[in-house]
């Protein structure tokens, strides 16, 4: 009986419309994410001043959203593991969408709240899981690239919840973020149901007799060689779902990595939640600097986010990964400095936002993608979403940090110093994991 390597399989292939389909489906998924997550830091001024509360009081509405969060990554995205990741990524948009469309029906900030909350166990979901389907499905040649191009839509959603800031609060209100944050993931959802398949290795790891499996690898390729005596495996070091276990991102040499990434997630996620959530409101407050226009400025700054994606997709395919994302971080620790220092209306603070956005998502993309890197396909999306879990921890401590910052009344320069502080300690912890060198050669033959 011959051996068939599905990863093998899957990394000598060129570029075919299933990739595409595959990245175009999974970036939807990853905007309505994006959007989703950060549209209520979009508004927070808005909420407030709507229910007749002050800026500080939103603090509650961030730290049940990543409560929520947190949750979810610890107990959804193992499941995606065992079930598979495109059904738990259909089960996560319809239960999140429904969810936000309620809170759009909130009358107090606890009702508020407690809903994001409720929300933010699915929303956790949507990012680990379609980030597994993309970099299994991809070769792995593009893989960085693709992993990217995903994250750039990820950055375009957050960028959306600006524009409903900028241009629909004034008509629609408050509520008009969280119409539009709902309806998108149900209307994403017979889309996944159709368009997407489930992560061929996935099915592999799970039952290597799966009947599914050769119809699967012919949406790749048809003109593949069956002859029905293969014996399938999924070539990256999974083993089967039903043997998995929780801990075996901690197993087999993995326990100091993932201490590290995790450490890493804490700091890097726990200052984008309090950037999202606070940065609006620490220009209004501390500068005076209306919402309306702050907003206009984050969406231009938005083109550094992509860039940012993009420019660490390619360098992920070529250079270590431990040497790069430090050096984004100590970028972004110098923007971060700079945005607190810099006048809002100089011309150069607008270069400024541009190249915060352009460090901090380009970092965290390239902590994202490291972890594909690590963890093998049975246990990727429990690798993935476990470590956003630890980041959810970070984002349900730091958001306090700005609600304090707001009430002691910090001066702009003092607050976006000590934020500097977190991304030069996730550029330290990184340098501290060790990787390899992308290999410039293709994998070998996929039968044996």
């Amino acid at each position: 009986m011959a051996t068939f390597n599905v990863q093998e399989f899957v990394d000598r292939q060129p570029l075919r419309p299933v990739h595409y389909l595959m990245l175009a489906v999974c970036g939807l998924a990853m905007f309505i994410d994006g959007l989703d997550v950060f549209v209520v830091g979009k508004v927070a001024p808005a909420i407030a001043r709507g229910m007749g509360e002050t800026p500080a009081a939103m603090t509650i509405v961030f730290l049940f959203q990543q409560i929520g969060l947190a949750i979810g990554a610890f107990l959804a995205t193992p499941l995606a593991d065992r079930y598979g990741r495109k059904r738990m990524l259909i089960v996560c948009m319809l239960i999140f969408g429904l969810l936000t469309l309620a809170a759009a029906l909130a009358t107090s900030l606890l009702q508020l709240a407690v809903l994001r909350g409720f929300a933010g166990v699915f929303l956790s979901g949507g990012l680990p899981m379609a980030i597994s389907l993309v970099a299994e499905a991809t070769p792995k040649k593009r893989r960085g690239m693709f992993i990217a191009l995903s994250f750039a839509a990820y950055s375009t959603g957050s960028a959306a919840g600006g524009a409903i800031a900028a241009w629909l609060l004034d008509d629609y209100g408050w509520q008009s973020a969280f119409w539009i944050g709902g309806a998108l993931p149900l209307v994403c959802v017979p889309l996944t149901l159709w368009l997407l398949p489930e992560s061929l290795q996935f099915t592999v790891s799970r039952n290597a007799n799966d009947p599914r499996i050769p119809a699967m690898l012919r949406r790749i390729d048809r003109h593949v060689a069956l002859d029905g005596s293969e014996q399938f495996v999924a070539g990256d070091g999974s083993r089967s779902a039903e043997k998995a276990r929780l801990t075996d991102i901690f197993r087999e040499g993995r326990a100091r990595t993932t201490t590290l990434i995790w450490c890493a997630c804490i700091l890097s996620m726990g200052n984008i939640a309090l950037m999202a959530a606070w940065m609006p409101t620490f220009f209004q407050e501390m500068a005076g600097i209306p919402i309306q226009r702050f907003a206009i400025s984050a969406m231009i700054g938005f083109a550094g986010g992509l860039a940012g994606t993009l420019v660490m997709g390619w360098l992920m395919d070529r250079l270590r990964p431990t040497r790069i994302i430090p050096a984004f971080y100590f970028c972004l620790a110098a923007a971060v400095v700079a945005l607190g220092m810099t006048s809002f209306e100089s011309s150069l603070f607008l270069g400024v936002l541009i190249a915060y956005n352009l460090f901090q998502t380009g970092g965290q993309t390239g902590l994202n993608t490291l972890m594909t890197q690590i963890y093998p396909a049975s246990m990727r999306s429990t690798g993935i979403g476990w470590a956003g879990g630890a980041g959810r921890i970070g984002g349900i401590i730091s958001p306090l940090f700005g609600g304090l910052a707001i009430a002691q009344h910090f001066s702009l320069q003092m607050t976006m110093s000590l934020i500097a502080l977190a991304p030069l300690s996730v550029a330290l912890l990184v340098l501290l994991i060790h990787d390899k060198k992308p290999e410039a050669a293709l994998p070998t033959a996929a039968r044996a």
